[in-house]
């Protein structure tokens, strides 16, 4: 039996270990940029990347959260931020530098001493968490700011006075724009070019048939078996780490059910219902339920 190993997917280095490590490097820029045009539908080029107070990493957070700001050619900022576990206070929580704290972070930051606000730089936000988070059914969301008339339910616009001083042609285009992508959502059938990277952003593998901007280079540029050893034991390292978070996450899950269940068979004792009721009602084992009965 032969395999056909062009039809075949190679594992690659996660995007988010990437992130810290290897497309910081200029030359691997192409590879963060073809993620970002294919996203944002346009030719983005990265003239930089920044380090800022919103970039430094704590114990923490290190192996939960990747956070890269970058700068393109039209001066916009551009902020990448990956999430691995889940947190219920992720859009606003300003303790753990949450979407909208991030965002005017990185434009107070920025904004040099003594510059005009016309000078402000939009913020691109972009976020990729890997668990479910808010209600809704897609897997990439965006949003920017419009201003509506509340009678008129006209659009407010810039005059072209405005459009001159800000070279803008919307409101929107002024104010950050932010984008969400909830990857473990996505049912990994790839119909578009944007997909393509979704595709790998949640299983680390791109295909032979991919066509995406950036996708061919990151085969090359985040492939395993290239790693230095240094580097190799690191992102072992950090996978591991990523397992245990996910363990640990699992546990505190599995003791709150069960704490939980346990609070109800309580409750239900004092019913008067069987064991084998109060069993079924909670998911709880009849012995489980007899011992809290006896209280032991």
């Amino acid at each position: 039996m032969t395999i056909d190993r062009k039809k075949m997917s190679k594992k690659l280095i996660r995007f988010d270990w990437a992130i810290k490590r290897l497309l910081r490097n200029k030359v691997n820029f192409v590879v963060l940029e073809g993620f970002l045009s294919e996203l944002l539908f346009d030719n983005i080029k990265i003239e930089h990347i920044l380090e800022s107070e919103s970039n430094q990493e704590t114990e923490d957070e290190k192996f939960n959260r990747v956070y890269i700001l970058t700068q393109n050619l039209k001066h916009e900022l551009i902020i990448v931020e990956i999430q691995n576990s889940y947190e219920i206070d992720y859009f606003n929580s300003p303790d753990n530098y949450r979407v909208a704290y991030g965002v005017s972070k990185s434009i107070s930051e920025n904004l040099k001493l003594g510059q005009k606000y016309s000078e402000i730089k939009k913020v691109i936000s972009i976020n990729i968490v890997y668990f479910d988070l808010g209600q809704g059914q897609d897997y990439i969301y965006s949003g920017k700011t419009d201003f509506r008339g509340l009678h008129q339910n006209d659009l407010l616009g810039l005059s072209d006075k405005q459009k001159q001083t800000f070279l803008k042609e919307d409101v929107s285009d002024i104010f950050p724009e932010y984008y969400l992508l909830k990857v473990n959502q996505f049912d990994d059938i790839a119909k578009d070019t944007l997909d393509e990277w979704i595709y790998f952003l949640k299983n680390s593998e791109v295909k032979d048939t991919f066509k995406a901007k950036g996708l061919k280079e990151a085969s090359e540029v985040l492939d395993i078996m290239r790693l230095p050893k240094d580097d190799e034991y690191g992102y072992n390292r950090y996978l591991d780490s990523l397992h245990l978070k996910a363990s640990e996450i699992f546990t505190l899950q599995t003791e709150a059910e069960f704490k939980l269940k346990t609070q109800i068979a309580k409750n239900l004792l004092s019913t008067g219902l069987s064991a084998d009721e109060i069993a079924k009602a909670t998911g709880l084992t009849i012995m489980q339920v007899e011992k809290l009965k006896s209280g032991k």
